[in-house]
C-alpha cells in the first residue's frame, strides 16, 4: 500500500511539474466596447488558425433580434478576414425554441448551404434580461 500511494505521490508530483513549465497559448483578442471589461469577457479570442466568438445579442422584435445578433457575429467574423464559411460550431441560446424555428430562414441566409455543427437550446433568460437570442461560433481560419 505504502509503494502505491508513493508511486502515485511521485507520478502526481511529475504531471504538476509539467504543467507549471507548459507555456501559455498565444491569444489575439478583439474588444467591440468598453462594456466588454465591465462584464469580464472578450468579443472574439484567436489562437492559432481558431476563432472563438462569445455570444452575441441584439435588440428589437425576436425577427430584429435575429437579423442583428448575425449582422453582428459577421461583422467581428470580419475582423479576421473570415466570413459565415469559416464557421464549424454555432451554439444558439434563446428563450422561445418555436419563435427561433419561425425565424430560421434569416440565420439560414447567413450561412448560405454551408450549415455549420450546431446545438440550439432554449433558456429560461440571457444575461441581458431584454434579449431573447444569443449566439456563439467557433470558425477555423486558412492555415497560418
Amino acid at each position: 500500500m505504502k509503494r502505491v500511494l508513493f508511486l502515485s505521490f511521485l507520478l502526481g508530483s511529475a504531471f504538476i511539474g509539467l504543467t507549471q513549465n507548459a507555456p501559455l497559448p498565444v491569444k489575439e483578442k478583439y474588444q467591440a466596447g468598453p462594456w466588454e471589461d465591465n462584464a469580464g469577457y472578450t468579443q472574439a479570442v484567436k489562437v492559432g488558425n481558431t476563432l472563438y466568438l462569445s455570444g452575441h445579442v441584439a435588440g428589437g422584435t425576436f425577427e430584429e433580434q435575429v437579423k442583428g445578433v448575425y449582422t453582428s457575429l459577421e461583422k467581428t467574423l470580419a475582423q479576421y478576414g473570415a466570413t459565415f464559411a469559416h464557421v464549424v460550431k454555432e451554439n444558439l441560446y434563446t428563450t422561445d425554441i418555436e419563435e427561433m424555428k419561425k425565424h430560421n430562414e434569416i440565420r439560414k441566409a447567413f450561412y448560405g448551404k454551408d450549415y455549420p455543427a450546431a446545438t440550439w437550446v432554449q433558456i429560461s433568460r440571457l444575461y441581458m434580461a431584454e434579449a431573447m437570442l444569443e449566439v456563439e461560433v467557433i470558425a477555423v481560419l486558412g492555415e497560418e
